[in-house]
């Protein structure tokens, strides 16, 4: 008797909120000519996360520069990476959650799973220990695997250009700071800190400052201790805010008053009479393409 497939429940989420990523970078690694918006998406997924499902697609930038090396390149949104890891499709603060629940509340794994599925998250008890040893794997840092694909890359673009993000998910007790490489999109490790120093976070980058291959540039969001991370373990290289956390941060107030200004205009013109509907008089034309009967009288 032939062994049957293992039965993965077909999950749909209609009211998912909707994310664009695009590629972080500006210009071309190689000619430093200004990179071009892809108007197709590079990947797209539905991803659960702590604070609901959320819809995210990948928008990439390509060289459209003749003279370059890597004319026709496309550079894809790594910025995914902070959401969640590749091919998954439960967000990097579940697999934070699992993790405190399991080492520091002592919670199995079934226990976590209730908590889970009572916030929302649709999992089961056996896909709570896949992504417990899918955060333990991140921890645990660069594998063999890793080191290939980012000799890969170094070979491909001449160097590597260092992420590194921070999330402090909801009812966890410590920070999650997780380092990715850009231009493979890889998540190559994470730590658990309590907000630690710059000194802390150079301590955890010194394998990677050691690795034999040139750092372009670094990227991150606005946090102090990390940019000063970045820029202790590679000094050359030049650094760039992420636009994604940069733009979020304009729009911020903006927002606020944006749906304050909305909640007001519904309790102004709420109470008013709907615009009516002019609907066009219907006229049934007859079209006659008979050729017209001789008068009866002359």
């Amino acid at each position: 008797m032939s062994k049957q497939p293992a039965h993965r429940p077909q999950r749909s989420f209609p009211n998912a909120k909707r994310m664009i990523v695009e590629c972080e970078l500006e210009e071309c690694v190689h000619c430093e000519q200004p990179l071009a918006a892809s108007p197709t998406w590079h990947a797209r997924k539905t991803v659960q996360t702590m604070g609901g499902p959320l819809f995210v697609a990948g928008k990439s930038k390509k060289c459209e520069h003749p003279g370059c090396s890597h004319f026709g390149h496309h550079y894809h949104a790594s910025g995914i990476l902070r959401i969640s890891l590749p091919h998954s499709t439960y967000g990097l603060d579940v697999l934070a959650f699992i993790g405190w629940q399991h080492e520091q509340e002592h919670k199995q794994f079934v226990e976590i799973q209730r908590k889970l599925n009572g916030r929302g998250v649709e999992v089961s008890e056996r896909t709570v220990g896949r992504l417990y040893r899918q955060f333990l794997a991140l921890l645990g840092g660069m594998n063999e695997r890793i080191e290939t694909r980012l000799r890969e890359t170094a070979e491909k673009h001449g160097g590597l250009i260092w992420g590194i993000d921070a999330l402090q998910p909801e009812g966890h007790g410590t920070l999650l700071y997780v380092l990715y490489e850009v231009l493979s999109g890889t998540a190559v490790t994470a730590t658990q800190l309590d907000h630690p120093t710059a000194d802390e976070l150079v301590a955890w980058l010194e394998p990677y400052q050691a690795l034999p291959f040139k750092v372009l540039a670094t990227l991150s969001d606005g946090e102090e201790v990390i940019i000063a991370a970045q820029q202790a373990c590679w000094p050359q290289a030049p650094h760039q805010r992420c636009q994604e956390h940069f733009l979020g941060n304009l729009a911020e107030p903006v927002l606020k008053v944006d749906t304050q200004l909305g909640q007001r205009m519904r309790d102004d013109l709420g109470h008013l009479p709907a615009v009516p509907v002019e609907l066009e008089p219907s006229v049934d034309v007859v079209s006659d393409s008979r050729p017209a009967l001789p008068p009866l009288f002359a």
